[in-house]
């Protein structure tokens, strides 16, 4: 029993230490400033409690986006593709926004009100990505918040070096 506590203390140790390595990598230039809230007027308002996008540290979380345009508040096709593109013009300036680009981002989620779009949403989708591509999840889901919706689009963004 012994060495199985003192097994198991070590372990904790290193997860901590390593953790609170990671953190305090983490965060470079933004000591001590928490989450910053990024938001920008070339991408639809948040229409609920809830920010555009976070920055913490390096990385910035995005907030799904779907495929409308900001400036006619009107989505910008009835296509999948079309409101592939458009989502992803917005995930793009909200980045922006923060000083970053879509090759920063390491993970997305995409979610289809129609898993039969899948192959109309990744055409569009790789145009916008290189290699090596985000990270991603692919989710069907029953309605989304937005009428007439059909795709909805959440990042996170890395800046991986101090010049970007």
């Amino acid at each position: 029993m012994n060495t199985h506590t003192a097994l198991l203390t070590a372990l904790f140790a290193g997860v901590i230490a390593v953790g609170a390595a990671a953190a305090k990598a983490d965060e470079g230039e933004h000591v001590g400033a928490g989450k910053v809230g990024i938001s920008t007027i070339e991408a639809p308002a948040a229409i609920g409690p809830y920010s555009q996008a976070i920055r913490v540290g390096r990385t910035v979380y995005v907030s799904g986006e779907i495929g409308k345009d900001p400036m006619t508040g009107q989505f910008t096709g009835p296509s999948i593709g079309d409101q592939t593109d458009q989502a992803l013009k917005n995930v793009a300036a909200i980045l922006a926004a923060a000083g970053l680009t879509l090759d920063n981002v390491v993970a997305t989620t995409v979610y289809l009100l129609d898993v039969n779009d899948f192959a109309g949403m990744n055409a569009a989708y790789a145009s916008f990505f290189t290699k090596p591509f985000p990270a991603r999840a692919t989710i069907q889901v029953a309605a989304l918040p937005t009428k007439g919706a059909l795709v909805e689009i959440s990042a996170i963004a890395v800046r991986v070096t101090d010049s970007e």
